[in-house]
């Protein structure tokens, strides 16, 4: 769930403490003088969808109407809280009617669920827009949005627009037959009774972008029946239903299938156009978002809003047997020295490019405390020599990426690699030690990287695989100097290395 302003590998190489000039012998800063910690972003806010206003304000909403605001992406500052009728996030949602719940009830705990929300300005209707959505069970659930004048809300609860997990039984409680011609055979949708979520989405986790040519799209789904996009007409919020095309797997209800199917952990859509490298970029999350759940952000692009999304491999994601090999990795469970804990469980994000041109990804992170606390966090992302997104290894603290290249004397001496590898698992991805030196990679792995004289990229190859990457000069979260690099492989694996000061 997210913002818009919407996996590949970045390897982030902290800066040798070493001498410099060929030749020189190469020594390791020793961890003892490494200083220790971690982030705390004062803030917890589950599923981040961030959005940002003119004044150089940040706003992220989330699960459980949850919301924060930050002017450096760092601190976050919670200004709502809590599925009640207290939470000044909506002036009307808790009303007498209750229309966002009428079909999806309540939770077996009795409340109520409201999730993973999607903040976007209409510039058409000239309102802020929240697509969100109502769930009760693992199917069962619907979308909808809501206006505001402001960023902060109030919202005002306008309609429910799509439903899922419906039976023979409640499907007259949805807009189905509002919408689908007659003569649908809900067969179709419906198996053994029950909504066939093998084929069809959880209308779970909307988000809302514009293209390169203005249009405006929602994006959504989890699980089930995969990732599904819809246009959305900008003067009503509404949704514009498709003429049914079963080739290319459009639906006239649902809309197309993008990506997923089966019943594959798959969840959390975001899409991101980058003018840049005029690619879509889209966003998912892989695995159980409990800490030891294997969640871990993924990444697939297209040249057209509706696909086909693929990833480094050229490969998109259907129904799959096993799903992990498909999607770069940008980022799972992973630790370095410095970090007192480990890193688990990133996922769910959005991601938005500033107005100086930086881009950045948002997400919820856990971590290796045998608890479920979560709190936001922002990396920012770089574009590789191949026009795939690597993302920084530390939180963002203020850097920027070198103009000009670097040299064999600056990047030469010992870092903690990191291989995110592909695995959907609760495995901890720990650094180990590598050199380089010379153009050539020795210790914990072997190989050969080559520097590019005129960009801030660098080239590596471990055995067999090769990564490009991108080197950036910043600080850990412990406050150490580093040089760091991110690279992605063609087997969709993601490194980031370390070198401290």
């Amino acid at each position: 769930m997210r913002k818009q302003m919407g996996m590949f590998a970045f390897f982030c190489l902290l800066v040798p403490v070493m001498m410099c000039g060929c030749g020189n012998k190469i020594t390791e800063k020793p961890l003892s003088e490494v200083k220790k910690g971690g982030f705390n972003a004062k803030a917890s806010v589950h599923d981040p969808s961030i959005i940002t206003d003119d004044k150089g304000n940040y706003y992220i909403f989330g699960s459980h109407m949850e919301a924060a605001k930050s002017t450096d992406l760092k601190t976050w500052k919670s200004f709502a809280t809590g599925v009640n009728r207290t939470n000044p996030l909506f002036d009307n949602l808790f009303d007498s009617s209750m229309k966002a719940f009428q079909f999806v009830g309540k939770n077996t705990d009795g409340g109520y669920s409201v999730w993973a929300p999607d903040v976007i300005y209409n510039k058409k209707m000239k309102k802020y827009v929240m697509y969100f959505c109502t769930s009760s069970t693992y199917v069962k659930s619907n979308l909808c949005f809501a206006t505001a004048d402001k960023i902060e809300g109030p919202y005002h609860y306008q309609d429910t627009i799509l439903y899922s997990g419906f039976t023979r039984s409640t499907i007259k409680q949805t807009n189905f037959y509002d919408i689908m011609p007659k003569g649908t055979k809900l067969s179709e949708y419906i198996n053994m009774g029950q909504y066939n979520n093998i084929k069809w989405p959880n209308c779970i986790d909307p988000t809302i972008f514009y293209d390169a040519d203005g249009k405006m799209w929602m994006v959504y789904g989890s699980w089930s029946g995969g990732i599904f996009l819809l246009e959305i007409d900008e003067a009503t919020g509404q949704p514009i239903h498709p003429k049914a095309d079963e080739k290319n797997q459009v639906d006239a209800y649902f809309g197309k299938r993008l990506i997923g199917g089966g019943h594959n952990s798959i969840e959390g859509p975001y899409i991101m156009y980058d003018p840049v490298s005029e690619y879509y970029y889209l966003f998912v999350s892989y695995g159980k978002l409990e800490s030891n759940g294997g969640y871990q952000i993924r990444l697939f692009r297209s040249k057209k809003v509706d696909g086909t999304y693929t990833d480094v491999a050229g490969k998109t994601l259907g129904y799959v047997v096993d799903h992990s090999k498909y999607g770069v990795k940008m980022m799972g469970n992973y630790t370095f020295p410095s970090l007192t804990k480990s890193y688990m469980a990133p996922g769910h994000n959005s991601a938005f490019i500033d107005k100086d041109g930086k881009l950045y990804v948002v997400y919820h992170q856990r971590f290796d405390d045998g608890q479920e606390f979560h709190e936001p966090r922002v990396h920012q992302m770089f574009r590789t020599k191949n026009g795939w997104l690597a993302a920084a290894p530390f939180a963002t603290n203020g850097e920027s990426l070198r103009k000009k290249g670097y040299s064999e004397d600056e990047v030469r001496g010992v870092y903690y690699l990191v291989n995110h590898k592909t695995d959907i698992s609760d495995t901890i991805h720990k650094s180990k030690k590598i050199t380089l030196e010379d153009e050539k990679v020795t210790g914990s792995s072997t190989g050969s990287y080559k520097l590019d004289s005129n960009k801030p990229n660098i080239s590596i190859q471990i055995g067999n695989d090769t990564y490009e990457g991108v080197i950036i000069e910043m600080k850990d979260e412990a406050g150490n100097q580093t040089i760091c690099f991110s690279g992605v492989s063609k087997d969709n694996q993601t490194i980031w290395a370390v070198r401290y000061k």
